[in-house]
Protein backbone atom coordinates (compact mmCIF):
# COMPACT_ATOMS: atom_id res chain seq x y z
CA UNK A 1 0.00 0.00 0.00
CA UNK A 2 1.27 3.06 -1.09
CA UNK A 3 1.47 6.08 1.34
CA UNK A 4 2.19 9.83 1.87
CA UNK A 5 5.38 10.08 3.59
CA UNK A 6 5.24 14.03 4.65
CA UNK A 7 8.58 15.09 5.99
CA UNK A 8 9.06 18.09 8.20
CA UNK A 9 10.76 20.86 6.43
CA UNK A 10 12.00 24.23 7.12
CA UNK A 11 14.32 25.77 9.98
CA UNK A 12 13.75 28.50 13.08
CA UNK A 13 14.33 31.42 12.05
CA UNK A 14 17.50 32.45 13.68
CA UNK A 15 19.08 29.77 11.88
CA UNK A 16 19.28 31.25 8.22
CA UNK A 17 18.09 34.80 8.77
CA UNK A 18 19.80 36.96 10.65
CA UNK A 19 17.61 39.31 13.33
CA UNK A 20 18.70 42.52 11.89
CA UNK A 21 17.98 41.85 8.66
CA UNK A 22 14.46 40.67 9.36
CA UNK A 23 13.54 43.39 10.67
CA UNK A 24 14.63 45.39 8.01
CA UNK A 25 12.91 43.20 5.86
CA UNK A 26 9.62 44.01 7.72
CA UNK A 27 10.10 47.69 7.53
CA UNK A 28 10.46 47.37 3.77
CA UNK A 29 7.24 45.49 4.04
CA UNK A 30 5.40 47.78 5.87
CA UNK A 31 5.56 50.19 3.28
CA UNK A 32 4.67 48.35 0.61
CA UNK A 33 1.83 47.68 2.42
CA UNK A 34 0.74 50.56 3.43
CA UNK A 35 -1.26 51.55 0.28
CA UNK A 36 -3.13 48.32 -0.11
CA UNK A 37 -4.38 49.39 3.60
CA UNK A 38 -5.38 52.59 2.75
CA UNK A 39 -7.14 51.28 -0.70
CA UNK A 40 -9.23 49.11 1.02
CA UNK A 41 -10.22 51.63 3.60
CA UNK A 42 -11.49 53.65 0.58
CA UNK A 43 -13.12 50.92 -0.94
CA UNK A 44 -14.96 49.51 2.12
CA UNK A 45 -16.43 53.35 2.27
CA UNK A 46 -18.40 52.96 -0.73
CA UNK A 47 -19.20 56.91 -1.44
CA UNK A 48 -18.94 58.16 2.33
CA UNK A 49 -21.68 58.13 5.06
CA UNK A 50 -23.52 60.63 3.65
CA UNK A 51 -24.94 57.45 1.33
CA UNK A 52 -24.34 54.81 3.97
CA UNK A 53 -27.30 57.10 5.97
CA UNK A 54 -29.75 57.07 3.26
CA UNK A 55 -29.10 53.64 2.97
CA UNK A 56 -30.58 53.72 6.87
CA UNK A 57 -33.53 56.22 6.34
CA UNK A 58 -34.83 53.71 3.96
CA UNK A 59 -35.16 51.15 6.45
CA UNK A 60 -32.89 48.54 4.95
CA UNK A 61 -28.54 47.39 5.66
CA UNK A 62 -25.71 48.54 3.29
CA UNK A 63 -23.93 45.16 1.52
CA UNK A 64 -21.17 44.72 3.97
CA UNK A 65 -23.83 44.58 6.66
CA UNK A 66 -25.54 42.06 4.65
CA UNK A 67 -22.87 39.50 4.35
CA UNK A 68 -21.92 39.96 7.79
CA UNK A 69 -25.44 39.22 9.31
CA UNK A 70 -25.61 36.18 6.31
CA UNK A 71 -22.49 34.35 6.82
CA UNK A 72 -21.03 32.15 9.79
CA UNK A 73 -20.04 34.26 12.97
CA UNK A 74 -16.04 32.77 12.13
CA UNK A 75 -16.30 33.05 8.88
CA UNK A 76 -13.08 34.72 7.16
CA UNK A 77 -14.18 37.52 3.99
CA UNK A 78 -12.20 35.56 1.44
CA UNK A 79 -12.77 38.83 -1.00
CA UNK A 80 -11.79 38.91 -5.34
CA UNK A 81 -11.76 41.71 -6.72
CA UNK A 82 -12.32 44.29 -4.01
CA UNK A 83 -10.16 47.01 -5.92
CA UNK A 84 -11.71 46.89 -9.19
CA UNK A 85 -11.67 50.51 -10.63
CA UNK A 86 -9.73 51.73 -7.35
CA UNK A 87 -8.25 55.20 -8.33
CA UNK A 88 -10.12 55.51 -11.99
CA UNK A 89 -12.69 58.68 -12.96
CA UNK A 90 -15.82 58.81 -14.40
CA UNK A 91 -16.57 62.33 -15.09
CA UNK A 92 -16.00 63.40 -11.60
CA UNK A 93 -17.67 60.42 -10.01
CA UNK A 94 -15.51 57.56 -8.55
CA UNK A 95 -17.04 53.11 -8.55
CA UNK A 96 -15.59 51.46 -5.36
CA UNK A 97 -15.07 47.95 -6.00
CA UNK A 98 -16.67 48.74 -9.01
CA UNK A 99 -19.74 49.38 -7.22
CA UNK A 100 -20.02 45.10 -5.88
CA UNK A 101 -18.77 43.18 -3.83
CA UNK A 102 -17.48 39.78 -4.29
CA UNK A 103 -16.80 37.33 -1.48
CA UNK A 104 -16.76 33.93 -0.29
CA UNK A 105 -17.94 33.32 2.97
CA UNK A 106 -18.80 30.10 5.01
CA UNK A 107 -22.76 29.72 5.37
CA UNK A 108 -24.07 27.14 7.95
CA UNK A 109 -20.11 25.61 7.47
CA UNK A 110 -20.19 25.68 3.59
CA UNK A 111 -18.67 28.02 1.37
CA UNK A 112 -21.08 30.37 -0.94
CA UNK A 113 -20.09 33.29 -3.02
CA UNK A 114 -21.60 35.95 -2.44
CA UNK A 115 -22.58 38.87 -5.31
CA UNK A 116 -23.74 42.25 -3.38
CA UNK A 117 -24.55 45.82 -5.43
CA UNK A 118 -23.23 48.21 -2.97
CA UNK A 119 -26.54 50.60 -2.79
CA UNK A 120 -24.15 53.46 -1.15
CA UNK A 121 -22.59 53.58 -4.77
CA UNK A 122 -25.03 55.50 -7.36
CA UNK A 123 -27.64 52.74 -5.68
CA UNK A 124 -25.89 49.75 -6.71
CA UNK A 125 -25.83 50.81 -10.48
CA UNK A 126 -23.09 48.64 -12.66
CA UNK A 127 -20.29 50.73 -13.69
CA UNK A 128 -17.15 49.97 -16.24
CA UNK A 129 -15.64 46.10 -15.37
CA UNK A 130 -18.75 45.69 -12.69
CA UNK A 131 -20.35 42.92 -15.42
CA UNK A 132 -16.56 42.05 -15.92
CA UNK A 133 -16.24 41.35 -12.10
CA UNK A 134 -19.21 39.62 -11.79
CA UNK A 135 -18.87 36.89 -14.36
CA UNK A 136 -15.31 36.32 -13.21
CA UNK A 137 -16.59 35.81 -9.96
CA UNK A 138 -19.91 33.45 -11.14
CA UNK A 139 -16.39 32.06 -13.17
CA UNK A 140 -14.63 30.77 -10.11
CA UNK A 141 -17.74 29.51 -8.50
CA UNK A 142 -18.71 27.80 -11.71
CA UNK A 143 -14.96 25.89 -11.81
CA UNK A 144 -15.54 24.65 -7.78
CA UNK A 145 -19.51 24.34 -8.08
CA UNK A 146 -19.73 26.78 -5.09
CA UNK A 147 -23.35 28.14 -4.28
CA UNK A 148 -23.73 31.51 -5.30
CA UNK A 149 -25.90 33.99 -3.38
CA UNK A 150 -27.17 37.25 -5.27
CA UNK A 151 -27.85 40.46 -2.67
CA UNK A 152 -29.34 42.80 -5.47
CA UNK A 153 -29.83 46.22 -4.58
CA UNK A 154 -28.88 47.34 -8.68
CA UNK A 155 -30.30 50.41 -10.30
CA UNK A 156 -29.09 48.94 -13.65
CA UNK A 157 -26.24 50.46 -16.09
CA UNK A 158 -24.38 53.83 -14.88
CA UNK A 159 -26.07 55.58 -17.76
CA UNK A 160 -23.52 57.99 -18.66
CA UNK A 161 -20.91 55.05 -19.03
CA UNK A 162 -23.76 52.60 -20.32
CA UNK A 163 -21.47 52.23 -23.67
CA UNK A 164 -18.55 50.14 -22.01
CA UNK A 165 -20.70 47.91 -19.94
CA UNK A 166 -23.32 46.90 -22.40
CA UNK A 167 -22.17 45.52 -26.06
CA UNK A 168 -19.04 43.59 -25.06
CA UNK A 169 -18.66 39.99 -25.35
CA UNK A 170 -17.93 40.17 -21.55
CA UNK A 171 -20.43 42.73 -20.99
CA UNK A 172 -23.43 42.73 -18.81
CA UNK A 173 -26.00 40.23 -21.21
CA UNK A 174 -23.06 37.76 -20.66
CA UNK A 175 -23.61 37.77 -16.27
CA UNK A 176 -27.15 36.25 -17.75
CA UNK A 177 -25.16 33.51 -19.97
CA UNK A 178 -22.80 32.82 -16.74
CA UNK A 179 -26.71 32.10 -14.51
CA UNK A 180 -27.49 29.99 -17.08
CA UNK A 181 -24.35 27.58 -17.26
CA UNK A 182 -24.51 27.80 -13.58
CA UNK A 183 -28.00 26.05 -13.72
CA UNK A 184 -27.01 23.76 -16.20
CA UNK A 185 -24.33 22.45 -14.02
CA UNK A 186 -26.91 22.60 -11.15
CA UNK A 187 -25.17 25.01 -9.13
CA UNK A 188 -27.27 26.04 -6.21
CA UNK A 189 -28.20 30.08 -6.97
CA UNK A 190 -30.21 31.93 -4.58
CA UNK A 191 -31.09 35.75 -5.26
CA UNK A 192 -32.02 38.29 -2.11
CA UNK A 193 -33.90 41.58 -4.11
CA UNK A 194 -33.91 44.41 -1.53
CA UNK A 195 -34.72 47.47 -3.36
CA UNK A 196 -33.90 48.77 -7.34
CA UNK A 197 -33.97 45.69 -9.64
CA UNK A 198 -34.21 46.56 -13.06
CA UNK A 199 -33.33 45.97 -16.69
CA UNK A 200 -30.50 43.75 -16.71
CA UNK A 201 -30.28 43.61 -12.52
CA UNK A 202 -33.98 42.39 -13.00
CA UNK A 203 -32.50 39.57 -15.30
CA UNK A 204 -29.89 38.29 -12.73
CA UNK A 205 -31.99 37.10 -10.09
CA UNK A 206 -34.70 35.06 -12.48
CA UNK A 207 -32.83 31.84 -13.26
CA UNK A 208 -31.59 31.47 -9.61
CA UNK A 209 -33.00 28.27 -8.02
CA UNK A 210 -34.96 30.44 -5.01
CA UNK A 211 -35.80 34.27 -5.32
CA UNK A 212 -37.03 36.48 -2.24
CA UNK A 213 -37.99 40.03 -2.32
CA UNK A 214 -38.28 42.48 0.57
CA UNK A 215 -41.56 44.46 0.62
CA UNK A 216 -39.78 47.74 -0.85
CA UNK A 217 -38.11 45.15 -3.87
CA UNK A 218 -39.17 45.25 -7.17
CA UNK A 219 -38.39 43.58 -10.22
CA UNK A 220 -39.01 45.39 -13.59
CA UNK A 221 -37.73 45.46 -17.00
CA UNK A 222 -38.83 49.02 -17.41
CA UNK A 223 -38.60 51.57 -14.21
CA UNK A 224 -41.30 53.72 -13.52
CA UNK A 225 -39.98 56.67 -14.72
CA UNK A 226 -39.33 54.76 -18.28
CA UNK A 227 -43.09 53.59 -18.08
CA UNK A 228 -44.33 57.71 -17.57
CA UNK A 229 -42.17 58.63 -20.56
CA UNK A 230 -43.12 55.83 -22.87
CA UNK A 231 -47.04 55.43 -22.21
CA UNK A 232 -47.93 58.79 -19.78
CA UNK A 233 -48.79 56.46 -17.01
CA UNK A 234 -49.22 57.48 -13.40
CA UNK A 235 -47.43 54.31 -11.84
CA UNK A 236 -44.71 53.92 -9.06
CA UNK A 237 -42.16 50.76 -9.91
CA UNK A 238 -43.73 49.27 -6.72
CA UNK A 239 -47.15 48.76 -8.59
CA UNK A 240 -45.55 47.58 -11.81
CA UNK A 241 -42.89 45.24 -10.46
CA UNK A 242 -42.96 44.09 -6.16
CA UNK A 243 -43.36 41.61 -4.52
CA UNK A 244 -47.31 41.73 -4.61
CA UNK A 245 -46.56 41.20 -8.56
CA UNK A 246 -43.81 39.07 -8.72
CA UNK A 247 -44.97 36.60 -5.56
CA UNK A 248 -48.62 36.65 -5.64
CA UNK A 249 -49.04 36.98 -9.57
CA UNK A 250 -46.16 36.01 -11.97
CA UNK A 251 -44.51 33.63 -10.04
CA UNK A 252 -41.15 35.32 -11.05
CA UNK A 253 -40.53 35.32 -7.01
CA UNK A 254 -40.97 32.20 -4.28
CA UNK A 255 -41.09 34.23 -1.34
CA UNK A 256 -41.26 37.61 0.83
CA UNK A 257 -40.61 39.04 4.21
CA UNK A 258 -40.96 42.26 5.70
CA UNK A 259 -37.30 43.22 5.99
CA UNK A 260 -33.46 42.56 4.72
CA UNK A 261 -32.75 40.65 7.80
CA UNK A 262 -35.76 38.37 7.11
CA UNK A 263 -35.00 37.86 3.86
CA UNK A 264 -31.57 36.40 4.18
CA UNK A 265 -32.91 34.36 7.04
CA UNK A 266 -34.52 32.34 4.34
CA UNK A 267 -31.36 32.85 2.29
CA UNK A 268 -29.49 30.93 4.95
CA UNK A 269 -32.09 28.20 5.33
CA UNK A 270 -32.07 27.25 2.23
CA UNK A 271 -28.20 26.90 2.02
CA UNK A 272 -29.01 25.16 5.22
CA UNK A 273 -30.76 22.66 3.18
CA UNK A 274 -27.84 21.80 0.72
CA UNK A 275 -25.52 19.02 1.02
CA UNK A 276 -22.74 19.55 3.73
CA UNK A 277 -19.33 20.31 2.58
CA UNK A 278 -16.99 17.02 2.18
CA UNK A 279 -14.11 18.55 3.31
CA UNK A 280 -13.98 16.38 6.53
CA UNK A 281 -14.25 13.35 4.04
CA UNK A 282 -11.20 14.29 2.20
CA UNK A 283 -9.07 15.24 5.11
CA UNK A 284 -9.63 11.44 5.92
CA UNK A 285 -9.45 11.91 9.52
CA UNK A 286 -6.61 13.97 9.53
CA UNK A 287 -6.86 17.19 11.72
CA UNK A 288 -5.97 20.48 10.03
CA UNK A 289 -2.48 21.81 11.36
CA UNK A 290 -0.79 25.46 11.65
CA UNK A 291 2.59 25.25 9.85
CA UNK A 292 4.78 24.30 12.58
CA UNK A 293 6.47 28.04 11.97
CA UNK A 294 4.51 31.13 11.83
CA UNK A 295 2.69 31.89 8.13
CA UNK A 296 3.44 35.93 9.52
CA UNK A 297 7.37 35.51 9.12
CA UNK A 298 6.90 35.14 5.27
CA UNK A 299 6.75 39.42 6.01
CA UNK A 300 10.36 39.26 6.42
CA UNK A 301 11.66 36.40 4.81
CA UNK A 302 10.65 37.45 1.25
CA UNK A 303 12.62 40.22 0.38
CA UNK A 304 11.25 43.37 -1.74
CA UNK A 305 14.02 43.94 -3.74
CA UNK A 306 13.18 41.64 -6.46
CA UNK A 307 16.51 40.93 -7.14
CA UNK A 308 17.59 39.62 -3.60
CA UNK A 309 17.05 36.07 -2.85
CA UNK A 310 15.49 33.80 -0.65
CA UNK A 311 14.73 30.43 0.43
CA UNK A 312 11.90 29.12 -1.29
CA UNK A 313 11.37 25.98 1.01
CA UNK A 314 10.97 28.36 4.27
CA UNK A 315 7.80 30.07 2.41
CA UNK A 316 6.79 26.55 1.79
CA UNK A 317 7.03 25.09 5.10
CA UNK A 318 5.12 28.67 6.64
CA UNK A 319 1.91 27.57 4.47
CA UNK A 320 1.40 23.83 4.48
CA UNK A 321 -0.41 22.44 7.75
CA UNK A 322 2.80 21.35 10.58
CA UNK A 323 5.72 22.57 8.11
CA UNK A 324 5.45 18.76 6.28
CA UNK A 325 6.10 18.69 2.96
CA UNK A 326 7.22 15.35 0.28
CA UNK A 327 9.32 16.68 -2.30
CA UNK A 328 9.48 15.24 -5.80
CA UNK A 329 12.12 14.92 -7.86
CA UNK A 330 14.60 17.05 -5.76
CA UNK A 331 17.98 16.29 -7.68
CA UNK A 332 16.60 17.04 -10.83
CA UNK A 333 15.53 20.30 -12.58
CA UNK A 334 16.47 22.36 -9.24
CA UNK A 335 15.41 25.82 -10.27
CA UNK A 336 12.08 24.08 -9.37
CA UNK A 337 10.42 22.76 -6.48
CA UNK A 338 7.52 20.75 -6.72
CA UNK A 339 5.65 18.40 -4.06
CA UNK A 340 3.13 17.36 -1.97
CA UNK A 341 1.81 19.42 1.58
CA UNK A 342 -1.94 19.73 3.22
CA UNK A 343 -3.39 22.89 3.81
CA UNK A 344 -6.42 22.60 6.07
CA UNK A 345 -5.55 19.27 6.08
CA UNK A 346 -6.03 18.82 2.35
CA UNK A 347 -3.60 17.24 -0.09
CA UNK A 348 -2.66 20.34 -2.24
CA UNK A 349 0.45 19.80 -4.74
CA UNK A 350 2.98 22.88 -5.09
CA UNK A 351 5.15 24.30 -7.80
CA UNK A 352 7.51 26.85 -6.66
CA UNK A 353 10.51 28.83 -8.25
CA UNK A 354 13.23 28.62 -6.60
CA UNK A 355 15.47 32.20 -6.37
CA UNK A 356 18.93 30.01 -5.25
CA UNK A 357 21.55 29.56 -7.64
CA UNK A 358 21.96 26.14 -9.20
CA UNK A 359 24.47 24.21 -10.47
CA UNK A 360 24.61 23.24 -14.27
CA UNK A 361 23.70 19.45 -14.75
CA UNK A 362 26.13 19.66 -17.48
CA UNK A 363 28.97 21.19 -15.53
CA UNK A 364 28.78 21.50 -11.66
CA UNK A 365 31.38 24.07 -11.42
CA UNK A 366 29.21 26.51 -13.27
CA UNK A 367 26.34 28.15 -11.56
CA UNK A 368 23.31 29.05 -12.89
CA UNK A 369 20.68 32.34 -11.72
CA UNK A 370 17.61 31.18 -9.77
CA UNK A 371 13.96 32.19 -10.62
CA UNK A 372 14.42 30.98 -14.88
CA UNK A 373 12.85 28.02 -16.36
CA UNK A 374 15.98 25.27 -17.99
CA UNK A 375 14.85 22.39 -19.44
CA UNK A 376 15.12 19.88 -16.85
CA UNK A 377 12.73 22.54 -14.64
CA UNK A 378 10.32 22.68 -17.14
CA UNK A 379 10.21 18.99 -18.16
CA UNK A 380 9.76 18.29 -14.11
CA UNK A 381 7.17 20.67 -13.52
CA UNK A 382 5.10 19.69 -16.62
CA UNK A 383 5.61 16.17 -15.24
CA UNK A 384 4.37 17.31 -12.16
CA UNK A 385 1.71 19.60 -13.03
CA UNK A 386 0.47 16.35 -15.16
CA UNK A 387 0.48 14.10 -12.77
CA UNK A 388 -1.47 16.38 -10.12
CA UNK A 389 -4.13 16.30 -12.61
CA UNK A 390 -4.35 12.82 -13.31
CA UNK A 391 -4.32 12.47 -9.18
CA UNK A 392 -7.10 15.28 -8.88
CA UNK A 393 -5.18 17.22 -6.84
CA UNK A 394 -5.15 20.76 -6.93
CA UNK A 395 -1.70 22.93 -7.52
CA UNK A 396 -0.68 25.89 -5.81
CA UNK A 397 1.30 27.70 -8.16
CA UNK A 398 4.22 30.26 -6.11
CA UNK A 399 5.53 32.58 -8.50
CA UNK A 400 8.57 34.22 -8.54
CA UNK A 401 9.97 34.00 -12.02
CA UNK A 402 12.68 35.92 -14.38
CA UNK A 403 11.14 33.94 -17.48
CA UNK A 404 12.83 31.32 -19.52
CA UNK A 405 16.48 30.19 -20.42
CA UNK A 406 17.71 32.16 -23.40
CA UNK A 407 20.87 32.14 -25.89
CA UNK A 408 22.28 28.81 -27.96
CA UNK A 409 22.30 26.73 -25.50
CA UNK A 410 18.17 26.95 -24.12
CA UNK A 411 17.62 26.90 -28.31
CA UNK A 412 19.27 23.85 -28.87
CA UNK A 413 18.13 22.02 -25.86
CA UNK A 414 14.70 22.42 -27.58
CA UNK A 415 13.36 25.01 -24.70
CA UNK A 416 10.72 25.77 -27.20
CA UNK A 417 9.17 22.65 -27.33
CA UNK A 418 9.64 21.95 -23.46
CA UNK A 419 7.83 24.91 -22.89
CA UNK A 420 5.02 24.19 -25.18
CA UNK A 421 4.83 21.00 -23.32
CA UNK A 422 4.02 22.88 -19.79
CA UNK A 423 1.66 25.37 -22.14
CA UNK A 424 -0.23 22.65 -23.14
CA UNK A 425 -0.54 20.70 -19.69
CA UNK A 426 -1.69 23.29 -18.20
CA UNK A 427 -4.22 24.38 -20.58
CA UNK A 428 -5.81 21.23 -19.90
CA UNK A 429 -5.38 20.61 -16.73
CA UNK A 430 -8.83 19.92 -15.06
CA UNK A 431 -7.79 20.14 -11.52
CA UNK A 432 -8.04 23.55 -9.96
CA UNK A 433 -5.06 25.47 -10.02
CA UNK A 434 -4.53 28.48 -7.51
CA UNK A 435 -1.91 30.88 -8.14
CA UNK A 436 -0.12 33.12 -6.11
CA UNK A 437 2.18 35.92 -7.37
CA UNK A 438 4.72 36.10 -4.79
CA UNK A 439 6.86 38.80 -6.71
CA UNK A 440 8.62 38.77 -9.68
CA UNK A 441 5.83 37.27 -12.63
CA UNK A 442 7.45 37.67 -15.68
CA UNK A 443 7.48 37.08 -19.77
CA UNK A 444 6.49 33.98 -20.84
CA UNK A 445 7.69 32.29 -17.54
CA UNK A 446 4.49 34.16 -16.19
CA UNK A 447 2.42 32.23 -18.69
CA UNK A 448 4.59 28.90 -18.21
CA UNK A 449 3.96 28.91 -14.05
CA UNK A 450 -0.38 29.01 -15.16
CA UNK A 451 -0.80 32.67 -15.30
CA UNK A 452 -4.03 34.21 -15.34
CA UNK A 453 -4.40 33.84 -19.33
CA UNK A 454 -4.02 29.55 -18.28
CA UNK A 455 -6.99 29.62 -15.81
CA UNK A 456 -6.12 29.13 -12.81
CA UNK A 457 -9.69 29.01 -10.27
CA UNK A 458 -7.99 32.50 -8.89
CA UNK A 459 -4.83 34.78 -9.01
CA UNK A 460 -3.74 36.24 -6.03
CA UNK A 461 -1.07 39.18 -6.03
CA UNK A 462 0.96 40.08 -3.02
CA UNK A 463 2.15 44.03 -2.59
CA UNK A 464 5.27 43.56 -4.26
CA UNK A 465 3.88 41.30 -7.13
CA UNK A 466 5.59 42.45 -10.25
CA UNK A 467 3.61 41.98 -13.17
CA UNK A 468 5.42 42.45 -16.64
CA UNK A 469 6.66 41.27 -19.68
CA UNK A 470 10.28 42.02 -18.08
CA UNK A 471 11.61 43.83 -15.41
CA UNK A 472 11.65 48.07 -16.48
CA UNK A 473 15.69 48.35 -16.99
CA UNK A 474 15.67 45.09 -19.01
CA UNK A 475 12.95 46.77 -21.23
CA UNK A 476 14.14 50.10 -21.98
CA UNK A 477 17.62 48.43 -22.67
CA UNK A 478 15.31 46.66 -25.42
CA UNK A 479 13.66 49.64 -26.33
CA UNK A 480 17.29 51.35 -27.58
CA UNK A 481 19.39 48.54 -28.07
CA UNK A 482 20.28 49.79 -31.33
CA UNK A 483 21.81 53.04 -29.33
CA UNK A 484 24.10 50.62 -27.20
CA UNK A 485 26.77 48.88 -27.23
CA UNK A 486 27.33 45.21 -26.41
CA UNK A 487 28.10 46.66 -22.79
CA UNK A 488 24.74 48.05 -23.07
CA UNK A 489 26.40 51.52 -22.35
CA UNK A 490 25.29 54.64 -24.68
CA UNK A 491 26.96 55.35 -28.12
CA UNK A 492 26.09 58.97 -29.10
CA UNK A 493 27.97 61.47 -31.32
CA UNK A 494 27.23 64.41 -29.26
CA UNK A 495 27.01 65.15 -25.68
CA UNK A 496 24.02 66.45 -25.90
CA UNK A 497 22.59 62.92 -27.94
CA UNK A 498 23.60 60.81 -25.26
CA UNK A 499 21.55 63.14 -22.49
CA UNK A 500 18.57 62.47 -24.64
CA UNK A 501 19.38 58.56 -25.27
CA UNK A 502 19.50 58.28 -21.04
CA UNK A 503 16.46 60.59 -20.56
CA UNK A 504 14.35 58.23 -22.84
CA UNK A 505 15.42 55.47 -21.26
CA UNK A 506 14.84 56.44 -17.57
CA UNK A 507 11.13 57.03 -18.76
CA UNK A 508 10.59 53.71 -20.30
CA UNK A 509 12.26 52.16 -16.97
CA UNK A 510 10.04 54.79 -14.83
CA UNK A 511 6.85 54.30 -16.71
CA UNK A 512 7.59 50.12 -16.75
CA UNK A 513 8.00 50.40 -12.84
CA UNK A 514 4.73 52.01 -12.36
CA UNK A 515 2.83 49.63 -14.48
CA UNK A 516 3.79 47.06 -12.55
CA UNK A 517 2.17 48.13 -9.27
CA UNK A 518 0.14 45.60 -8.08
CA UNK A 519 -2.59 48.24 -6.98
CA UNK A 520 -2.85 48.91 -11.23
CA UNK A 521 -3.13 45.38 -12.01
CA UNK A 522 -6.02 44.76 -9.25
CA UNK A 523 -7.46 47.38 -10.92
CA UNK A 524 -7.26 46.52 -14.61
CA UNK A 525 -8.43 42.98 -13.21
CA UNK A 526 -5.13 41.46 -14.07
CA UNK A 527 -4.89 39.66 -10.83
CA UNK A 528 -8.48 38.71 -8.89
CA UNK A 529 -6.72 40.31 -5.52
CA UNK A 530 -3.89 42.01 -3.84
CA UNK A 531 -3.26 40.17 -0.44
CA UNK A 532 -1.30 41.52 2.25
CA UNK A 533 1.42 38.78 3.19
CA UNK A 534 -0.23 37.26 6.49
CA UNK A 535 -3.47 36.57 4.84
CA UNK A 536 -1.70 34.37 2.19
CA UNK A 537 -2.26 31.01 4.37
CA UNK A 538 -6.00 31.79 5.33
CA UNK A 539 -6.45 32.30 1.50
CA UNK A 540 -4.81 29.09 0.72
CA UNK A 541 -6.80 27.38 3.50
CA UNK A 542 -10.20 28.69 1.60
CA UNK A 543 -9.85 28.29 -1.60
CA UNK A 544 -8.01 24.42 -0.89
CA UNK A 545 -11.43 23.57 1.15
CA UNK A 546 -13.45 25.23 -1.92
CA UNK A 547 -11.90 22.74 -4.28
CA UNK A 548 -12.82 19.86 -1.92
CA UNK A 549 -15.97 21.05 -0.98
CA UNK A 550 -18.19 19.13 -3.47
CA UNK A 551 -18.11 15.75 -4.89
CA UNK A 552 -18.74 13.94 -8.09
CA UNK A 553 -17.53 16.56 -10.42
CA UNK A 554 -14.10 16.02 -10.54
CA UNK A 555 -11.80 13.41 -10.83
CA UNK A 556 -9.91 12.90 -6.55
CA UNK A 557 -8.12 10.23 -6.64
CA UNK A 558 -7.71 8.65 -3.17
CA UNK A 559 -3.84 8.29 -2.19
CA UNK A 560 -3.08 4.80 -2.75
CA UNK A 561 -3.84 4.36 -6.06
CA UNK A 562 -1.34 8.59 -6.85
CA UNK A 563 0.31 8.15 -10.07
CA UNK A 564 3.16 9.94 -8.71
CA UNK A 565 3.98 6.78 -6.68
CA UNK A 566 5.18 5.69 -9.64
CA UNK A 567 7.32 8.22 -10.60
CA UNK A 568 8.88 8.03 -7.14
CA UNK A 569 9.67 4.36 -7.37
CA UNK A 570 11.29 4.36 -10.67
CA UNK A 571 13.28 7.43 -9.44
CA UNK A 572 14.29 5.71 -6.29
CA UNK A 573 15.01 2.70 -8.32
CA UNK A 574 17.33 4.96 -10.94
CA UNK A 575 19.52 6.41 -8.28
CA UNK A 576 20.40 2.97 -6.52
CA UNK A 577 21.54 2.02 -10.14
CA UNK A 578 18.96 -0.55 -10.43
CA UNK A 579 17.38 0.69 -13.89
Amino acid sequence: MAKVWLKPIGNELSTFLPEKLYQAALREMEKREEPIRQARKEVRKGWGDKYEQRVHAKGKMTPYERIEYLKDEDSPWISVGSLVNYGLDFAGRSSPSAGVITTFVKVHGKYVLVIANDNRVASGAWWPRTPEKIIRAQEIALKLRIPVVYLVDCSGLYLPEQSKTFAGQRGAGHIFKMNSLLSAHQVPQIAGVFGDCIAGGGYMPIISDRVYMTDQAYMVIAGAALIKGSKAQKITSLDIGGANIHVHSSACADGRAPTDKEVLDLIKKDIQNLPTSAVPYYRGGIPPLPPAFPSSEIRGILPVDHRMGYPIREIIARLVDGSFFWEILPEVGKEIVVGIGRISGLYVGIIANNQDPTEHPEDPSRKRPGGILYQEGIAKTALFSSLCNEDGIPIIWLQDISGFDVGLEAEKQGLLGYGSNLIYTNSTNQTPMITLLLRKCSGAGYYAMAGLPYDPIVQLATPISRLAVMEGRTLAIGTFHTKLDENFEIVASTEEERREIEKGMKEVERRIEKDMDPLRAARDMDVDEVILLNEVRTYLEAFVEMCYQTTGYRRVKNPRIWSIHNIEALWRRARMGLL
